[in-house]
């Protein structure tokens, strides 16, 4: 788990970031948010079980007794105090900020995520309301997920690490695959490699997609097999101590078609040249365009049809994005894709994706596998 200085920093920006809001207190609900805040590892799962109370002082984690044992433990050495009374969290945040505020008697401000059911949102508001001094209650958005764009030297050593197997991953399945071969055996053989190399989970589902399939980007491994002329699509990552990786890679049965190889070199030209002018400052639509005016050059334009990259991190899919809606200036310690693509519909799909670290003077990238056009035998 992230240690007591790493937790301490992140409730120290995380406090700084609401008081400035003129907030006295901030209930979080978000799982990945309470796991990044806390620092918990291998404690949460995807039940939203838990409520965090973060007020100017002190941090406290309601949860029940499926999971208290480990947060307990977990809390140890950590500054957050856990609570497993059996009540709703609604009424555990009443009674809490009744004993911190209530002899005061003065009105506080209470934040939540607003990402809350409206049922649950319903519930804070009846208990805190009841309180015999005022709560004004105010949902905010996004206050966590910001914070968590901005990547620690420490989470970055755990992305490179992720990325470490991500790599070996790729190194083997070259060298694995063989015309004949499904899609679903492939990815099943990526996935079993990453487990043994020491990944905790996968990152999200692997995809592996070769021929006309690969034209959907999401497309899902199944019983297509690989075959003489095909570009197949890979895209994969793993997860270590709570941090994922991503990356995608193509492999071309044979020698690829003077159409397959032009667009893999466009493809190229335009992952190297948003990476270069990746750099704190630079907004996720300038990169995003960029990218597209390198496909459009090349002579593949229209054909990318999603955002150029999104922020890596607890989550496969966090903030930043690399997309033309992000007018907002990349900042260092931002942590990216950088993933262009080329569908069409009933030949072709390829997609070549990097992941690295936006720094004051570029973007330093943790995928270590090169840009070759990589063939293997038919």
């Amino acid at each position: 788990m992230a240690d007591f200085v790493e937790v301490s920093a992140r409730l120290r920006r995380f406090r700084e970031a609401f008081m400035s809001l003129g907030i006295d207190a901030f209930v979080v609900r978000d799982t990945s948010n309470i796991a990044w805040l806390t620092g918990f590892e291998g404690v949460f799962d995807e039940e939203q079980a838990h409520c965090l109370l973060v007020n100017r002082q002190i941090a406290f984690l309601h949860t029940d007794s499926r999971y208290s044992e480990a947060c307990k433990t977990s809390a140890e050495d950590a500054p957050i105090e856990v609570d497993d009374s059996v009540c709703g969290h609604a009424d555990w945040v009443a009674t809490e900020l009744e004993s911190l505020y209530g002899s005061r008697g003065l009105p506080i401000n209470v934040a939540v995520e607003d990402t809350l059911t409206l049922r649950d949102f319903r519930a804070f508001e009846d208990a805190l309301y009841a309180l015999s001094f005022t709560v004004d209650l105010l949902p905010l958005r996004d206050t966590v997920l910001a914070l968590r764009g901005v990547k620690s030297p420490w989470e970055i050593q755990r992305l490179r690490e992720a990325q470490a197997i991500t790599d070996a991953c790729f190194a083997h399945i070259r060298a694995y695959v063989k015309p004949g071969m499904t899609e679903l055996q492939i990815a099943r053989e990526m996935d079993r490699f990453m487990f043994d190399a020491g990944a905790d989970d996968l990152a999200f589902p692997t995809i592996v997609a070769t021929g006309p399939h690969a034209s959907s980007p999401h497309a899902q491994p199944g019983s297509t097999k690989v075959q003489e002329g095909d570009c197949i699509v890979m895209d994969f990552g793993a997860e270590v101590a709570g941090y994922c990786s991503d990356m995608t890679r193509c492999l071309f049965v044979g020698e690829p078609s003077e159409k397959l190889r032009r667009a893999y070199e466009t493809l190229r030209r335009a992952n190297e040249g948003a990476e270069a002018m990746l750099r704190a400052g630079v907004t996720g639509a300038e990169a995003h365009n960029e990218a597209l005016r390198i496909l459009e050059e090349g002579g593949f334009g229209g054909l990318m049809g999603h955002s150029l990259g999104h922020g890596v991190g607890m989550l496969i899919h966090e903030e930043p994005c690399l997309s033309p809606r992000n007018e907002k200036p990349l900042e260092a310690g931002n942590v990216v894709t950088v993933e262009p693509g080329i569908y069409v519909p009933g030949e072709f799909g390829m997609r070549l994706e990097d992941f690295g670290v936006i720094c004051d003077t570029g973007y330093e990238v943790f995928t270590q596998s090169d840009h070759s056009l990589v063939i293997i035998a038919s």
